[in-house]
Order: structure tokens, then C-alpha cells, then sequence
């Protein structure tokens, strides 16, 4: 691993040696059938990148374009290049980003710069890039043309992200009931998120969008380039709008919980899961209706709830036990890798619900037996200063799942073991477990029939 000293050097020798990103231009229109976007930035003189995003044809969308043109999908295309050009910028990190084919005003560009800042705190931690909110970018734009926003015809049903994991299960078949089904959406799909959409039974299938990243940013990454973690829900929020609007839907049904809003390090504003956070929905459901679309309402499903009760109503629903997968390390062989943080965390949660037989079965192995996994376990449980950094739930709630789980074991396996002579234990053992699984967080952007449908499916009574 590189040390400090020598990334902060890095860090400003690339900015001296390339000060200016630029957002040249945006392309979109049919390819076949499928709606192909393109996009060109640049850094300096001498780099060029040019992505593409492909929304792959859906009879869903067969409506909108006889009713609409083209044009009218500028707005939602340009806007994609807006969060799309961060993966791109963070290789070099230039002390200005010029938007050069539209204008957005001083509100906007305000709101982008605090995207980008909190977006990248993972970034600029593992970078160990001191910087602040007002010294890392200053964005302008060198264009006076205003993209208007437009109107659609649209029916009040959702569209579901789905990302193969167990959150965005319980939101599909908590919405199934609905009058109108909800249509799965997928970024790049692989075993897992067509396997649970397949065990949804859902009969649309999904909407499908392929993202591309420019191999000139992986050959800059083998370089030596600055590389390291996006936002990438903030990401999916810009693909998703798009989504809606040629599907003719006007909800957009995350499965982001509560627990997100913890911050990965301690006493800080580092967050792993920022753009799944309260404060970005928040944000963004703002910036949605200013400058994008007062048709459309984004908002995480599952906020009212912690990564314990989605766990819980997870656990209700085996037939996809076999396709689910969270582990970001087996992604591409569609595995449960066994050895990361992710896949320890999933075990953990699921463990108060599940039995070890069949959670091991889902697992390959009872993780809770491998004994190689407890430093992780120590970062997930708060005994250290940095929980992984990845999507796990907070440590309060994982030192109660651990409590929880140990009542399932005549003799404990290694890890509950280790757990069981921590001073954790001692401080949450006599905690209400079930108080957690009834909570209910008043902090979310949910309708009010949509509010009760989830808690009825959580077996919460009153509206509290």
C-alpha cells in the first residue's frame, strides 16, 4: 500500500499537471432498437474519454416513444453525464471541472460540488487526500444554454432498482401487492439480479441499462492514476429517472434502510453509503423537482427500517435463498466468496432469522466457524475506529444479531465465541431484540398507503 506522504504528493502533482476537466458534450439516440447515450470529457489536452450508457429496448417504452421525441430526453441525458463524469475527474483530480455544452445555475452547481465532496469522502480517506469542500473543485459553466424541463404522460407505479441483494427483494414482493406491479430496473445484469427477478415472477422481465467505462480510465488506474470508490447510488438515482421517464412510470422505489446513515469512520462524515443516505435522498428529491421533473418521485422504500427488520422479512421469503448474492468480491462468478466483509456481514444479519443449517447452505460454509474472519468481525462490531467500507449495516445492530444468534448454538462456533468474552457482549446482551425489529424511523419520504403497506408487512399496528 502506498503511504501517505507520497499520495498527497500524488495528489497535487496531478492537479498542477492537469488543472482543468472538461464536460465537452453529450450524445443520445436509437441504436436498433436500444437508446444509446455518449458522452466526451476531457482532461487537458492529452486525455479523452468517451463512455457510453445503452437502455436496452422494453415494451415499456414503446408508449413513450410514439407519444414523445427524442428531444425531450435531453435534460435527463445531460444530467447523467453530470454524475457519470466523477468516476473520471478522481483520476487526476483537476482544481476545476468547466461544463461546456449546458448551463446550470449557482444553486445547482452548489448542489454538484457537495455531491462530489461527500460522494468522494471514501476516496480522499483511503488517499489519504486532505482537502476540504471549498478547496477540492470549483465548477463553472462556459455555456449559456438552458435545457427546459419537460412533462410526460405517466402512471403512479414504481420502478425498482434491483442489485441481487436481500433489501431490494423485500421492497419487490412488499410492492407485488400493488394494483400495478412494479418493473425491475438493472445496471449491468448478472446471476443474481436476474435470478431474483426471475423468482419474483414478475411477467415484464426488467428494464435493462449496460454502462460502459472508458478503458482509457482503467489503463490510467494500471498507471499509477488516483483511483478509488464513487457514488455510485447517486449514480443509479440520474439512470433511474431517465428509466421512469420512458417507462411512463412516476415512482421510483429505492431499497436503501436507515442504517445507511451511519458513517463508516467514527466521529466523521467519511460514509461509504452516502449516496444511500437520508441526507442525499433528501438532496436529490429537491434538486429532482427544480431541475429535472415534479412528475417523478424517487425515494428508498425502506428507509423506515434498519438492516435488521428487512433481514427479518428476508427471511420469510426462501425461494431466493439459492439466488441472492451481496458478496461484491464474487460478483462476476456469482458466488458467495466466503472471505469479505460483505459476505460476513449477510451472514451476521440473516443469522437471528435463519437456522445455521440452512444459512450455511446458502453460504457454502458457517462463516461463524471461520475463525480468519475476526478482524472483520472486530470492524464490524465497532471495536475499531473504520467499519469495512462497504454496504453493511450499523454495529449496534450487529452486535445484536450476534446476541441473537448465539441462543441458536448448544456449543458456540469460533467467532460467537470470540464475541461472547467481549466487553460488546456484555453491553447488548441485555437489550430488547425485539424492540429493534419493531422500530420504526419517522425519517423517510414514503406515501402514506405505501407507509402502511410496509408496516403491515413488518406486523406494526398504529401509524406512529
Amino acid at each position: 500500500m502506498l503511504k501517505p506522504p507520497f499520495m498527497e504528493k500524488r495528489f497535487e502533482t496531478l492537479r498542477k499537471e492537469y488543472p482543468v476537466f472538461t464536460y465537452n458534450s453529450y450524445n443520445w439516440g436509437k441504436q436498433g432498437d436500444d437508446l444509446l447515450l455518449t458522452y466526451d470529457f476531457s482532461i487537458g489536452e492529452s486525455i479523452r474519454f468517451t463512455p457510453s450508457i445503452r437502455f436496452m429496448n422494453h415494451p415499456a417504452y414503446s408508449r413513450f416513444y410514439r407519444k414523445n421525441g427524442m428531444k425531450c430526453l435531453e435534460n435527463f441525458v445531460f444530467h447523467i453525464g453530470m454524475i457519470e463524469l466523477i468516476s473520471y475527474w478522481k483520476c487526476c483530480c483537476p482544481p476545476e471541472i468547466r461544463i461546456a455544452c449546458a448551463h446550470l445555475d449557482e444553486p445547482a452547481l452548489k448542489w454538484w460540488k457537495k455531491l462530489y465532496y461527500h460522494g468522494l469522502g471514501e476516496f480522499f480517506y483511503l488517499n489519504h487526500i486532505r482537502t476540504s469542500m471549498e478547496d477540492f473543485v470549483q465548477i463553472r459553466c462556459d455555456s449559456d444554454r438552458r435545457i427546459p424541463m419537460e412533462r410526460f404522460e405517466l402512471q403512479d407505479s414504481h420502478i425498482v432498482p434491483v442489485g441481487g441483494g436481500k433489501d431490494s427483494v423485500v421492497t419487490l414482493e412488499t410492492l407485488k401487492s400493488e394494483s400495478t406491479p412494479p418493473l425491475p430496473m438493472i445496471i449491468n445484469p448478472r446471476g443474481a439480479t436476474i435470478g431474483c427477478v426471475a423468482a419474483s415472477g414478475l411477467s415484464e422481465g426488467f428494464l435493462e441499462i449496460r454502462r460502459t467505462i472508458d478503458p482509457k480510465l482503467l489503463e490510467l488506474n494500471a498507471e499509477g492514476y488516483l483511483n478509488g470508490h464513487t457514488p455510485f447510488s447517486a449514480m443509479l438515482a440520474f439512470h433511474s429517472m431517465l428509466a421512469a421517464a420512458l417507462s411512463g412510470r412516476s415512482r421510483i422505489a429505492l431499497s436503501n434502510e436507515s442504517s445507511a446513515n451511519e458513517p463508516t469512520v467514527q466521529d466523521s462524515d467519511v460514509n461509504h453509503q452516502y449516496s444511500k443516505s437520508l441526507e442525499f435522498e433528501s438532496d436529490f428529491r429537491d434538486y429532482v423537482r427544480q431541475y429535472l421533473s415534479d412528475q417523478i418521485s424517487y425515494y428508498s422504500f425502506l428507509r423506515p427500517l434498519s438492516e435488521l427488520q428487512i433481514a427479518k422479512l428476508f427471511a420469510g421469503q426462501p425461494a431466493y435463498f439459492r439466488v441472492f448474492r451481496s458478496c461484491n468480491v464474487g460478483s462476476k462468478s456469482d458466488i458467495w466468496c466466503g472471505h469479505c466483509a460483505k459476505c460476513l456481514f449477510a451472514f451476521i444479519i440473516l443469522s437471528p432469522f435463519i437456522a445455521p443449517e440452512e444459512l450455511a447452505a446458502i453460504f457454502g460454509k458457517n462463516l461463524f466457524e471461520d475463525e480468519t474472519l475476526l478482524p472483520t468481525l472486530k470492524e464490524l462490531c465497532g471495536v475499531t475506529e473504520v467499519k469495512p467500507f462497504e454496504c453493511v449495516g450499523t454495529r449496534e445492530e450487529v452486535c445484536m444479531a450476534l446476541c441473537e444468534s448465539m441462543k441458536r448454538y448448544m456449543k458456540l462456533p469460533e467467532l460467537l465465541e470470540w464475541f461472547s468474552n467481549s466487553p460488546l457482549y456484555r453491553q447488548y446482551r441485555e437489550k430488547d431484540f425485539n424492540d429493534l425489529t419493531r422500530a420504526w424511523d419517522s425519517n423517510h419520504f414514503l406515501p402514506e398507503t405505501e407507509a402502511l403497506l410496509l408496516k403491515r408487512r413488518l406486523g406494526i399496528q398504529t401509524i406512529l
